[in-house]
């Protein structure tokens, strides 16, 4: 896979790229993760899908909702900072507003939506089976994320930090991403697939990546901890998943 592939635009700013079909192994294949990350699952993903290349910024959460509850709205960059102090429920709400909205792109019609968290570590993963896209050692970790160690105890403009392989910023550290499937307590029961992991009533769900406060460990790709489904967190925000589902006739 390469950045050269398929992409767009919409109409804040933000930019999707192509996600193909593929297979990988969700969970710790290091074996010096959390219990909670094993045992390590053969996910397919066959459906094609294009991800946010960055998370989603408070001007584009501003411009859909009329109002910004992040925390770190102080300076006049804030705006390219990632939003946070937003739920799961709120993000329902906001994925409702943007479909409404405009979900045409490059030929086909679509739905936005968040990513389950099969798509979100495929992409973070993009290809390894390291620690972090980029490898093992935690000393590389300041060139590709925000963490603890870097961030100044606040959020940072995205897409500040190197890529990934794929090309998506901000994987690994800066806000925890919140992904569409119900909290496990391990991936003993995952069915194997990109679809998520959802029960009939959503109570608890799955963040992904780390944040500006969290330590190294957490922003490894296959990190996750759980997030009560109208909890807010200075450290968590989303990325925008957009699936296409038909051709425009």
């Amino acid at each position: 896979m390469n950045v050269g592939r398929p992409s767009f635009e919409d109409d804040f700013g933000g930019a999707y790229l192509l996600v193909e079909p593929g297979q990988f192994n969700l969970g710790d294949e290091v074996g010096s993760g959390h219990p909670n990350e094993s045992p390590v699952k053969t996910v397919e993903i066959t459906e094609p899908f294009f991800l946010g290349v960055r998370p989603v910024t408070q001007a584009q959460w501003g411009s859909i909702m009329g109002s910004n509850p992040s925390k770190f709205q102080d300076g006049w960059i804030s705006g390219l900072r990632p939003v946070e102090s937003i739920s799961y429920n709120d993000i329902e709400l906001f994925l409702e507003r943007v479909n409404e909205i405009k979900n045409e792109f490059i030929g086909f019609r679509g739905v936005w939506r968040l990513p389950s968290e099969a798509e979100w570590e495929y992409v973070a993963k993009a290809g390894t089976s390291t620690r972090w896209s980029f490898g093992n050692k935690d000393s590389e970790l300041d060139a590709h994320g925000w963490h603890a160690g870097n961030s100044g105890a606040t959020t940072r403009e995205v897409g500040v930090k190197k890529a990934n392989p794929w090309g998506f910023y901000d994987m690994h550290g800066l806000v925890y991403e919140i992904t569409s499937d119900s909290w496990e307590s391990s991936h003993k029961n995952h069915h194997g697939t990109q679809v998520p992991v959802s029960a009939n009533i959503v109570s608890s769900i799955v963040a992904k990546g780390g944040s500006w406060f969290t330590e190294s460990d957490s922003t490894r790709a296959s990190s996750r901890r759980k997030l009560g489904s109208n909890e807010r967190k200075d450290g968590v925000g989303m990325r925008l998943l957009w699936e296409p589902v038909e051709p425009i006739d």
